[in-house]
């Protein structure tokens, strides 16, 4: 199964801080650098459950992006789209209790044209698009390249801050992409409101998954990091449905960062 996943790629900068911030103070905190971005890492965790992934992504040749797309090498996803200007940087705040506040910088990300997109980068089985990268065309391009290929399309709401400043725009989106399958936290469902989906995947964290009103729940594991929880979640669930959506959402949590 090749799983071909469409937005970011981002380089993570994962700060687990030790003890809550103190304003105007120090404290103690594990820094890592990892690939990032919410498609890279659904593409890196469908690699790891043993399918082929494919990221279609602007991809810049900075200092950031020479780190990113090593890790994404050593992670067998292949990596294909035009070439930006800057790679962007999201930094990730992991709060003692494993909670986390992330600072987003898409960098050239955004500048995804429908254009840029090659029909052969969508030869594959399923096509996942993050939320993010919904708008300007190129999303809805590549879906209708993948369906002519005979792939499913899913899509993920990715952020509610996100979709309240976008809504309207998003809707239409997903209108024209019809995607088969829609993940969303409450929240993004909350400001989204209705879509038309096949199948609704509404992520609860620690209480599990709703599936189009069939309630799921979460494999027990002691969290040390929900960064990428989601979107290990969505790669199980592409390559394998609900069970395996919660167990890798499980194998995330209890490591620190986005990636396996």
């Amino acid at each position: 199964m090749l799983v071909c996943t469409l937005g970011d790629l981002l380089l993570d900068v994962i700060v687990r801080l030790e003890s809550p911030l103190a304003p105007g103070d120090d404290v103690v905190a594990m820094t890592m650098l990892a690939p990032g971005g919410q498609a890279a890492n659904v593409a890196a965790w469908v690699a790891a459950l043993g399918s082929e992934a494919r990221i279609v992504a602007v991809h810049a040749e900075d200092d950031a992006g020479v780190i990113a797309r090593r890790g994404l090498d050593a992670r067998r996803v292949d990596v294909r789209g035009p070439v930006g200007t800057r790679t962007g940087v999201v930094v990730s705040l992991v709060q003692p209790d494993g909670e986390r506040t992330m600072a987003s910088d898409r960098g050239s990300a955004p500048d995804l044209r429908a254009e840029d997109v090659d029909p052969a980068w969508l030869e594959c089985d399923a096509l996942h698009v993050s939320g993010y990268a919904l708008l300007g065309g190129a999303a809805t391009r590549a879906a209708a390249l993948a369906r002519e290929r005979g792939a499913s399309v899913s899509a993920d709401l990715s952020s509610w801050t996100h979709v309240d400043l976008r809504r309207n725009a998003m809707r239409d989106a997903l209108q024209e992409m019809k995607p088969d399958v829609v993940f969303g936290n409450e929240r993004e469902w909350e400001a989204i409101g209705d879509v038309d989906a096949h199948v609704r995947v509404v992520k609860r964290g620690a209480r599990g998954i709703v599936v189009d009103g069939a309630a799921h729940e979460a494999v027990p594991v002691e969290a040390v990091d929900s960064t990428g929880a989601g979107d290990a979640l969505a790669a199980g669930f592409i390559v394998g449905g609900a069970r395996l959506a919660l167990e890798t959402a499980s194998r995330c949590v209890t490591q620190v960062g986005a990636m396996p």
